[in-house]
Parts: structure tokens; sequence; C-alpha cells
């Protein structure tokens, strides 16, 4: 596994090692061993995976603590641009966000560390979204931030008035109206 370093602190992009042949192709998604060893020590509980059509975004969301979630996340059918948006109050890279294309030739995944907002844009016709997480979802813990707000700078590779989002994702509050209940 290549772990590739971000611009944020903690937040890391993986590569497989993929043995390909003409039967198709092999690797190991996940080996707690080595992710403890070369990301950090994390245990994972829950897993979960979402469907979703192009121009779909969701996000950005985050569960607030005690009930925060660090996530590993991967497309297993399709594309989408994956973002994290760092919201701990006093981080040197609050508001700044990291990007990643995953797809499911390029078999990357994307680690997010608490303390972030996740979301994503469905780029393809149809995507397959997998991702882990160390804590169990808690509706009551839920929270986002705008995914389209313009002051975070992201690109999602769609045009946003094409964007189809959920009721509850077109009423987070932007970045500057935010009350993080992250510190560092």
């Amino acid at each position: 596994m290549n772990v590739i370093k971000t611009d944020i602190e903690g937040v890391v992009i993986l590569e497989p090692r993929v043995f390909a042949d003409a039967r198709g192709y092999f690797f190991e998604s996940y080996n707690k061993k080595t992710f403890d060893a070369e990301v950090r020590p994390v245990d994972f509980v829950q897993d979960n995976e979402s469907c979703s059509t192009r121009g779909v975004m969701r996000g950005l969301h985050f569960q607030r603590p005690p009930y925060a979630q660090a996530k590993l996340v991967r497309c297993v059918r399709g594309q989408v641009l994956d973002v994290a948006v760092d919201i701990r109050k006093g981080s040197p890279t609050y508001g700044k966000h990291v990007s990643c294309l995953l797809t499911e030739e390029n078999h990357r995944q994307f680690f997010i560390p608490r303390g972030f907002a996740h979301g994503f844009a469905v780029l393809s016709d149809i995507a397959v979204f997998q991702y882990k997480c160390d804590n169990y979802y808690h509706p009551e813990a839920d929270g986002g931030i705008s995914i389209i707000d313009p002051s975070l700078g992201i690109d999602w590779g769609i045009a946003l008035e094409e964007a189809i989002l959920s009721e509850k994702d077109q009423h987070h509050p932007i970045l500057k109206n935010f009350d993080s209940p992250f510190e560092i």
C-alpha cells in the first residue's frame, strides 16, 4: 500500500498494490495491521455503502462529539470526487479542504480523520461508494456545512445548478456561520 500525504496533516490517500492478469485483478482493500502502522491506529466498527447517480452531491457531513467518526472511503463502481474539509477550531488549516478522485479503476481510498466534514460528488452515470467508520452512527449527532459554500473554493467537477442534493443538505450553514464542535 502506498500512503500519499496531503496538504492537511492526517488526511491521506491510499493506493493499494493491485495484481492484475487475464482473469481480472486482486488487491487487499484493508489490513488493520498495515493501516495502523502506515496511517494510524483506528478501530473501524461500521461499514456503509451508498449508490448514487450522476450529479448527486452528499455532504458535507460529520458526527458531533462524542460520536465523531474517522472514515476510510472508496468508490467500487464509477467515480466520485471526494472531499474532506478541516473544521477543527484552532487548526492552521481550518476551512481548507483536500479532494481526491476515487474511481473503480484507480482503487484509491481516502482517509478522513475526526474533525473533518466529508462529502462527495458523483461524476459517473452511477457510483457505488463504501466507507468504514470508527464510531457508530448516531442521528442526534448529525452535523453539516454547506456542500455548495463558495468560500470553500471546491471545484466539484459538476455544474452546481445541475447538482442533486437532499433536502437536509440544502440547509446546512456556510462555514462563516458555522460554530464547530471540534477544537485542536
